[in-house]
């Protein structure tokens, strides 16, 4: 039997114990109860409607007057109701015709007094009879009493002792076992591995003991285990990890360092031996880069070593057994010529980007004055070509512009210029933007922004390339003569939404995740709605740089609702 059954059966003993005395106790003090009852309600009664009787008779030693009938009528109808012992009813009978005798002859005092005689007589049996029925009840009562008595003490001294016997013996049960148990680990702890447990009970104590000698024996045969290839094999890894060029530490599943490379102690700037064994939370209260390696979920790092920056990535792997996670390692791969390359990159088109502009707004002015009839008449296939040459202009000057965005972003030159306005005015200013676009595809923007709307601030400029942005995209994709919806509202208590819902053909659902990834281009589409697969990985950049969210929902053939939001005034800025 377990520990917890032998628990449950002792208090559920002990509980049903305390029931029975319990019940043994209510029972009797019922009985008592009643008996007391019965004398109080039944024959006491009696006894008092007898002694009023016998006073109203007393009363006048002459005749009744009505008064006193009405006193001997009125008791003597109570104890007719109150018949309870053997013969008790032929009294009353008896007293009852003698009582109507008085009445009938109340005035004739030799009859009278015959009759007075006869009533006191069985006014005297009638008491004599309950006083003898209160004396048997209460011998009954007491006999009760002392039954009760003898009972209860004797339930409850049962009781009393199992209870005892309860405390005394069952702290021991429990607490000598453990106590011999911790002896025991104590003697483990100083390797002392020949310990065993001799736990004899077939409950958890027992299996404890067999689990503690198996350990044990387990101990002893890893103790004496090859432990010299053991420390080999420690050895070689750690060459190994020290030969490599990447920071490596390694963390158990208390956060205690474990190991760490030459590497990455330099950067650290601490040695091993000072590293090794201690906690790493601790050691990050006074190190800046450790407590940046645990705290901070930053995948790329920017660290100052050997009297230079240099660029890290940070990969954080787990160790498990299993399904169990062990500990950890933290691998800082150094990125610094990848970091320069990637800056390099960056720079040379942002300054490509940034040259292509000067010829490219000369090429759209010369088109300007080429279109002009001033100049002079062209044919209509010079004017077709001059509108392709304005197309491809444009084109090449969106893609610029595009270009000197990402480069402000990935260089981390972005500049807001952050203002205080009503939503309305960003609205108002995009939808100017894009009048010419809507007007050629005959397309309507339904817009609806309520005057109510809190101020927003944000980066003007930047937000109304957004919009401008979502809202192109939207004409673009919408149908010749179709709608799209513009709605600004009240996304929570500090944010301002603001949504653009197209009713094109929708986007389908495996290519959400990535809509905001740069260069992606959405799968078979056409070749006249695909730009660079710039302008809304730049969206995200900008409005995230305002604390700001940037999300797309879509269905096939449902449209696409695109939407950001931007805290309102007053709001408080988590950044």
């Amino acid at each position: 039997m377990t520990i917890k059954n032998k628990l449950r059966a002792g208090f559920s003993f002990l509980f049903l114990l305390a029931i029975i005395c319990c019940g043994l106790s209510i029972y009797y003090l019922s009985r008592l109860s009643a008996d007391a009852k019965n004398i109080l309600k039944e024959n006491y009664k009696t006894v008092q409607y007898a002694k009023n009787i016998g006073e109203a008779i007393d009363a006048n030693a002459g005749t009744l007057n009505k008064r006193q009938i009405q006193v001997i009528e009125g008791n003597l109808v109570k104890q007719e109701r109150n018949i309870t012992e053997r013969g008790e009813k032929q009294l009353t009978d008896s007293l009852r015709t003698k009582f109507e005798a008085l009445k009938k002859h109340r005035d004739n005092s030799s009859v009278t007094a015959a009759l007075h005689s006869d009533v006191k007589r069985l006014l005297y049996s009638i008491m004599q009879l309950n006083m003898t029925a209160i004396e048997h009840k209460y011998v009954r009562a007491e006999s009760t009493a002392n039954d009760a008595t003898i009972l209860v003490a004797f339930a409850g001294s049962f009781l009393f002792l199992i209870a005892f016997s309860f405390v005394v013996n069952f702290p021991g049960y429990i607490a000598n076992p453990i106590r011999e148990l911790t002896e025991r680990i104590k003697e483990v702890s100083n390797r002392n591995y020949h310990q065993q447990l001799n736990f004899k009970s077939n409950d958890e104590f027992g299996e404890l003991g067999q689990a503690f000698n198996t350990m044990t024996r387990k101990l002893d045969e890893y103790e004496h285990s090859n432990l010299a290839s053991i420390l080999f094999e420690k050895s070689r890894i750690e060459t190994i990890i020290n030969s490599m060029h990447d920071a490596i530490i390694g963390l158990d599943e208390k956060s205690f360092i474990i190991f760490a490379n030459e590497v990455a102690c330099n950067l650290i700037g601490m040695k091993a031996e000072d590293l090794t064994g201690r906690s790493a939370p601790d050691l990050a209260l006074e190190n800046d880069l450790l407590r940046n390696l645990l705290v901070n979920d930053q995948l790329r790092l920017k660290i100052f070593a050997d009297n230079r920056e240099s660029y890290y990535s940070k990969d954080v792997l787990s160790v498990k057994n299993g399904d169990k996670v062990i500990g950890g390692v933290i691998i800082l791969k150094n990125i610094t010529e990848f970091q320069q390359l990637d800056e390099a990159k960056t720079n040379f088109i942002a300054t490509i980007s940034h040259e292509l502009k000067t010829p490219i707004s000369s090429i759209k002015m010369s088109l300007k004055l080429l279109e002009d009839e001033r100049i002079g008449r062209v044919n209509p296939e010079q004017h077709q070509l001059l509108e392709n040459i304005d197309e491809d202009a444009r084109r090449l000057l969106q893609i610029t512009g595009e270009l000197l965005d990402m480069g402000q972003v990935e260089t981390g030159k972005l500049q807001l210029n952050f203002g205080n306005t009503h939503p309305k005015n960003i609205v108002d200013y995009a939808l100017k933007a894009v009048k010419t676009t809507t007007d050629q595809k005959s397309v309507t923007i339904n817009v609806k922004c309520d005057e109510s709307l809190p101020n927003v601030q944000a980066g003007l400029d930047k937000t109304t390339w957004v919009l401008i942005n979502l809202l192109t995209n939207a004409v673009k994709y919408s149908r010749k003569n179709g709608t799209v919806d513009l709605i600004v509202k009240k996304h929570k208590a500090d944010e301002i939404e603001f949504a653009v819902h197209d009713h094109g053909q929708g986007i389908d659902q495996k290519y959400l995740s990535r809509i905001f990834e740069r260069y992606f281009k959405v799968p078979g589409a056409a070749a006249d709605k695909t730009g660079t697969g710039l302008g809304l990985a730049i969206a995200k950049d900008f409005i995230e740089a305002q604390s700001g969210k940037i999300g797309v929902e879509s269905e096939v053939g449902e449209g696409s609702r695109f939407y950001f939001t931007l805290k309102r005034i007053g709001a408080v800025d988590d950044r």
